[in-house]
């Protein structure tokens, strides 16, 4: 997307299923191997009752959106931050949103809010990135 066509409060929406096959690539990818991500009988006797997504791992799939969908490819990630407020588990489909809040055109930087909201409507991450696009 060109940031002339970018505005303040516009809107990104996708939806993505985290699925097993992803969480064990990444955990092999990463080395990050914690059971709470890898053994369900071990996740059932945790506080989420089940196997959950690396938090990375969903942020994760918002920079994919960054880079590939809005807005697009080319852009390039400066900042993140994150506050992870609730897991994502296996098979959950979650919806990435990305809202627009400020533009720099001289500087060719966008901050975007970015959302991780689970299908109850909760959000599982909230956070800002700063971008140039």
């Amino acid at each position: 997307m060109d940031i002339e066509k970018m505005y303040v409060g516009q809107t990104y929406e996708v939806k993505r299923t985290v699925t097993d096959e992803m969480i064990k690539l990444f955990a092999e990818a990463t080395g990050d191997k914690n059971p709470i991500h890898l053994d369900e009988e071990f996740a059932k006797s945790t506080m989420f009752g089940g196997r959950i997504a690396h938090g990375i791992l969903s942020l994760g799939i918002v920079s994919s959106v960054i880079g590939m969908e809005f807005p697009g490819a080319g852009t390039i990630y400066l900042m993140q931050n994150a506050k992870f407020k609730r897991p994502v588990y296996v098979g959950e489909e979650v919806t990435v949103q990305l809202v627009v809040k400020e533009i720099d055109p001289e500087k060719r930087r966008v901050l975007l809010e970015t959302l991780v909201v689970k299908p109850n409507g909760e959000n599982a991450i909230e956070g800002e990135a700063l971008v140039k696009v």
